[in-house]
């Protein structure tokens, strides 16, 4: 990164703090660490960090109940880093504002792609007035015009839609209610079938082998995420 970075570290276990610690200065970044949720949330008014790592299983309060004061109060990229595994979970987490979700025990060479994504798309602030190139595809958000190896698609309103929802957050998971939500409305923030239609429209399009995506991948249960990156 050009400037240094800071991230805080909200988990009440030691030994996973210092794991993450290690892997984030290994990394180039600097590290503050919380073991409750009350010092989470005072180091993050401190602190400012450019980024936070949040567990879910704190001691004194739900890592659940921190996402929104964390996300009203501060500017940082939240990533939930937890072990718990079920899908309820990640999708609330998720519609309650988190940027990613990563599931313990992780790989810590994920965890640090994970957290260079989110710190270039915070640095880079909004995409919508520049092209986002994915390999041989290029969606231009202002002009809503997209193209495969050069070549105008065609794409339907709502499939031009979704894809211009996850485009605007590339690699990060978008849950099926939020991209109903958005695209449809909330009414229709249940009917996940009118969502994989869609998707399977975009995937006939635009990747190389529909069978197999790698543009469009699945996170079952929870939602799509536009893989724009090679990390």
């Amino acid at each position: 990164m050009a400037l240094p970075t800071k991230l805080l570290i909200i988990e009440d276990d030691v030994h996973i703090r210092r794991l993450l610690r290690a892997a984030i200065q290994r990394a180039g970044h600097m590290a503050v660490e919380a073991a409750t949720a009350r010092e989470g949330l005072s180091l993050l008014d401190i602190e400012k960090p450019d980024a936070v790592l949040l567990d879910l299983g704190l001691p004194d309060r739900d890592g659940i109940e921190l996402i929104q004061p964390i996300k009203a109060r501060s500017t940082a990229t939240l990533l939930v880093v937890s072990a718990r595994e079920d899908v309820a979970e990640k999708v609330a987490a998720l519609d309650l504002g988190a940027d990613d979700y990563l599931t313990k025990p992780f790989d810590t060479e994920e965890l640090l792609a994970r957290i260079r994504t989110a710190l270039r798309h915070r640095l880079s602030g909004t995409t919508d007035h520049l092209p986002v190139q994915l390999g041989d595809v290029e969606i231009d958000l202002t002009h809503r015009r997209v193209r495969r190896a050069g070549t105008e698609v065609h794409l339907s309103p709502k499939e031009y839609e979704v894809l211009a929802e996850l485009a605007r957050k590339p690699d990060r998971v978008i849950s099926h209610a939020q991209l109903l939500r958005t695209v449809w409305g909330p009414a229709h923030a249940q009917r996940v079938d009118y969502l994989r239609i869609v998707v399977r429209n975009l995937r006939q399009k635009l990747e190389a082998d529909p069978a197999r995506p790698a543009l469009i991948q699945n996170e079952p249960g929870v939602g799509y995420r536009l893989k724009a990156t090679r990390d």
